[in-house]
């Protein structure tokens, strides 16, 4: 079993930045793939980012490439989202889940899912 805890969301203003952070605890953190998703009032749920177990790889959604930075501290069982440029199109709900199957943007590919953490962003 994991537990994850998402931190880090806010209001903030268009061109601000913010810092998610998601805190494992359970099984070996640093054995799987990382993700982080969104799901705003409305929509479905989409893939934002995703690291795989070393940190050697990451991926991004389109809407946020070239503006966010996705890592991970496995010493300290944590991830990071690291978004600049906000826009208020990003204003969601983030998740982090661990990665358990092939498909890094499928979330379906993953399980143990954190409460979330809300993102807000005006203009």
């Amino acid at each position: 079993q994991v537990q994850l805890v998402e931190s880090g969301g806010g209001l903030v203003q268009a061109g601000d930045s913010l810092r998610l952070s998601c805190a494992a605890s359970g099984r070996t953190f640093s054995s799987y793939g990382m993700g982080w998703f969104r799901q705003a009032p409305g929509k479905e749920r989409e893939f934002v980012s995703a690291i795989s177990w070393s940190g050697d790889y990451t991926y991004y959604a389109d809407s946020v490439k070239g503006r966010s930075t996705i890592s991970r501290d496995n010493a300290k069982n944590t991830v990071y989202l690291q978004m600049n440029s906000l826009k208020p199109e990003d204003t969601a709900v983030y998740y982090c889940a661990v990665k358990v199957k092939i498909g890094y943007n499928d979330y379906r590919s993953y399980e143990y899912w954190g409460q979330g953490t809300q993102v807000t962003v005006y203009r």
